[in-house]
C-alpha cells in the first residue's frame, strides 16, 4: 500500500510494521497476553516488541521469558525487545537464552538492545554500577556475538571472564543474531557504528532520523564497517481516531515517553489512518524501513486498535513488501 503510492530510491527497502503493547495490567493474566500475541499473528502484523524494565511499579513482563512464551503459541509472528538491557544480565546466560529462543522459534527472534532507564534502583538491584552500563553493554555485545559464532571461547575482559566455553545450540539465524542498538543520542549512534547491525530509535522526528542516519554513515566509515540500508527502525507512540486532536489527547494520557523540547505530535502517529500513513511516509523518506507502533490506549481498547491499525496500516504494507 505504502510503496504503491510512493516510488523513490528506497524502493528496494523492505518496509515492515510491527507493534508494541502498552503498559497494561493484562487483567486476565496469560489469556489476555496470549490472545494479544495471537491476534497480532492472525491480523498480519510483522512482529511484536516488548519493553524491558527490571524494576517497575507497572506490570512489565520480563522480555526473554515473554518472547519464549510467544514462540510457543505462535507460528510465524516475529518478536523482539524494545529494548533489552544487557548490562543487567550476564552475557553468557543471555547469549544462551536468546540462542535457545531463536532455535526453538525457528529463527523468529529480533534482539534490540540499549542502555536502559535512568532509574538508579534498577542497576543497584542487579548489583552493578549505573556508570558502568555503557562499558558493560559494549563488552557484553562482543561476548555474545563470539558465543554465537565460535566454539571454545576465551575472554578475559574488564567485567566478564570465561575460559574455553561453548554454548549450544547456536542461533538458527546465521551467521549470528543481528543486534540492533536503541537510543537517539550521539553515543548510541556511535555504538551502532562500532558494534550494531541496525539502529532503532524512539520518540524522534523524521528530521532527527535523517540526521541520525547521516551521522551513523559517517561513523561507520570511521570504523570501517557497514550495515544494511534497511536496518533502520523507529518506535512511535500510536493511536488511531477520527481526528488528530482526539488521538493526541489519548497518546498523551497513555504514554510515558513525552519530550519537553518538542510537541508530542512531532514524534507520534496520531489521527486517522490516512494521517498515520502520511507520517509513516515522512519517516520512510528519512530512511526508516522498520516501524514499531506502540499502542497508546486503554487495555480494554487494545484489540480494537490492534485490528483497526492492522487493517488500514500494518497488513497492507507488510503484504506489499
Amino acid at each position: 500500500m505504502l510503496k504503491s503510492q510512493h516510488v523513490s530510491q528506497e524502493e528496494s527497502m523492505s518496509v515492515k510494521i510491527g507493534v508494541a503493547p502498552g503498559q497494561w495490567s493484562w487483567t486476565d493474566g496469560d489469556r489476555t497476553f496470549f490472545r494479544f500475541a495471537q491476534e497480532c499473528e492472525e491480523l498480519g502484523w510483522d512482529s511484536i516488541w516488548l519493553t524491558d524494565r527490571l524494576v517497575s511499579e507497572k506490570p512489565i513482563l520480563e522480555p526473554v521469558a515473554a518472547m519464549a512464551a510467544i514462540a510457543a503459541t505462535t507460528k510465524t509472528l516475529k518478536f523482539g525487545s524494545s529494548v533489552l538491557i544487557p548490562s543487567l544480565r550476564n552475557p553468557v546466560v543471555l547469549a544462551k537464552q536468546l540462542a535457545t529462543v531463536d532455535f526453538l522459534s525457528g529463527g523468529r527472534l529480533l534482539p534490540a538492545i540499549g542502555l536502559g532507564s535512568e532509574d538508579l534502583r534498577e542497576y543497584e538491584s542487579a548489583g552493578i554500577r549505573k556508570k558502568d552500563r555503557a562499558a558493560r553493554t559494549d563488552e557484553g555485545i562482543r561476548v555474545m556475538r563470539r558465543l554465537w559464532t565460535e566454539n571454545n571461547v576465551t575472554h578475559h575482559g574488564h567485567f566478564y571472564k570465561m575460559t574455553n566455553i561453548t554454548i549450544e545450540p547456536k542461533p538458527l539465524f546465521q551467521p549470528f543474531l543481528p543486534i540492533w542498538i536503541g537510543g537517539r543520542t550521539e553515543y548510541a549512534q556511535r555504538r551502532v557504528a562500532r558494534l550494531g547491525d541496525g539502529w532503532i530509535a524512539s520518540t524522534v522526528t523524521p528530521k532527527e532520523i535523517a540526521n541520525g542516519i547521516k551521522n551513523i554513515g559517517l561513523y561507520l566509515e570511521e570504523e570501517g564497517r557497514s550495515i544494511e540500508e534497511d536496518h533502520y527502525g523507529v518506535i512511535l507512540g500510536t493511536y488511531a481516531a477520527k481526528s488528530h486532536e482526539d488521538a493526541i489527547d489519548m497518546i498523551y494520557t497513555y504514554t510515558n515517553r513525552v519530550r519537553e523540547d518538542i510537541p508530542l505530535a512531532n514524534y507520534t502517529l496520531a489521527g486517522t489512518p490516512e494521517q498515520i500513513l502520511e507520517m509513516i511516509e515522512e519517516y520512510r523518506l528519512a530512511g526508516i524501513s522498520k516501524f514499531i507502533l506502540r499502542l497508546a490506549c486503554r487495555e480494554t481498547e487494545s484489540l480494537d486498535q490492534l485490528a483497526w491499525l492492522a487493517e488500514t496500516i500494518a497488513k497492507p504494507i507488510n503484504l506489499a513488501n
